[in-house]
């Protein structure tokens, strides 16, 4: 007989009795302490001074030197292998469509999709892998948008950028076999601002209407909120206070009670004619409060919205590798919002 040392025996104990206790757990338990276990890890990963070395790259490019902002950009642009069962095209340098080459239905939905980075960095391929795995899903079709940036380009330019990629794709979609009729529109984090300001600014001017709006942490207040999440995540969380106000300056330029810039200032008028809106929250995120008052405002407009709370993850899980059960779990979130 083989006998295990003592210390090696109290582990197999430890690790009998956790597993004993995660069977026993609901299975939202489950997804929310994998969702944990997985975002301390990304963070245990993340650089030392990331974001602080982010937030001076983003402020002295506001004062006119963008050498260390374009050095963040080039670390951010990196391109993700299409999955299996998925196509893809430049339809133009700025608009990439993801196409499923075995569709679950036709005619397909379109999602008009726009990158996170605080609306200075991030690109076309920064969004990809998310864009990929959705199409790969066979619900839809996806067309990822290059909007300019900020501090070069603030407001309104980028928002100019993604009205145009709007219009084009209930153009895109009548011509690959899709309806434009079922064109929805979404983002994570500045991409969720931006789309719930396209879907403003495309109501306000009379536009076709969008089936849907999908948003990933998405900013709707364009400052420091002092929010509940915001005292408890702003350091140390995958999105810091001083990182996100800089994004703040540099887009804003003094702006920020715009709201179409400050989504959360629209009014009440403005945000009833919001399509049917879903809400993928971070629960250890700055942005969190602020999501979640955005949307129990929508529901007393009557608006169909909803939110989902990934409770344990934090911000950056739809671009970013390291939370993988999140990033399922969004891309699931998304084809089912799309197929409805």
């Amino acid at each position: 007989m083989i006998r295990l040392p003592a210390p090696v025996i109290r582990n197999l104990e430890s690790l009998f009795l956790f597993s004993v206790l995660f069977a026993s757990c609901s299975s939202s338990d489950r997804d929310a302490a994998i969702f944990r276990r997985e975002a301390d890890e990304f963070l245990a990963a993340m650089p030392a001074g990331l974001q602080d070395a982010q937030a001076d790259a983003v402020l002295r490019a506001c004062e006119g030197d963008t050498e260390s902002l374009r050095a963040v950009r080039a670390s951010r642009n990196t391109e993700s292998p299409l999955p299996k069962g998925v196509e893809a095209e430049y339809i133009t340098p700025t608009l990439r469509l993801y196409v499923p080459t075995a569709a679950a239905r036709r005619p397909l939905p379109l999602l008009v999709y726009l990158h996170g980075g605080g609306w200075t960095f991030g690109s076309i391929r920064s969004c990809a892998r998310f864009c990929g795995a959705l199409a790969a899903t066979g619900e839809a079709m996806v067309l990822a948008v290059d909007y300019r940036l900020a501090p070069e380009h603030p407001y309104p330019l980028g928002l100019d950028d993604c009205m145009e990629a709007l219009a084009a794709a209930r153009r895109i979609a009548g011509e690959r076999g899709g309806d434009p009729a079922l064109v929805s529109i979404g983002g994570d984090s500045s991409g969720g601002n931006l789309a719930i300001a396209a879907a403003l600014r495309n109501a306000a001017e009379g536009g076709a209407p969008i089936r849907s709006l999908l948003l990933f942490y998405p900013v709707v207040t364009a400052r420091a909120d002092n929010s509940p999440s915001w005292e408890a995540y702003a350091s140390g969380f995958a999105l810091d206070g001083r990182l996100m106000e800089a994004f703040d300056r540099a887009y804003a330029s003094g702006r920020e009670d715009d709201p179409m810039i400050s989504v959360s200032l629209a009014s009440d008028e403005a945000l009833a004619a919001l399509p049917r809106t879903l809400l993928v929250a971070a629960e250890r995120d700055i942005l969190c409060s602020q999501g979640e008052e955005f949307v129990d405002r929508l529901v007393a407009l009557g608006v169909d919205a909803r939110r989902e709370l990934l409770r344990g993850s934090v911000h950056l899980f739809v671009t970013k590798e390291g939370q993988e059960h999140a990033f399922r779990r969004a891309v699931s979130l998304a084809a089912d919002l799309l197929a409805e």
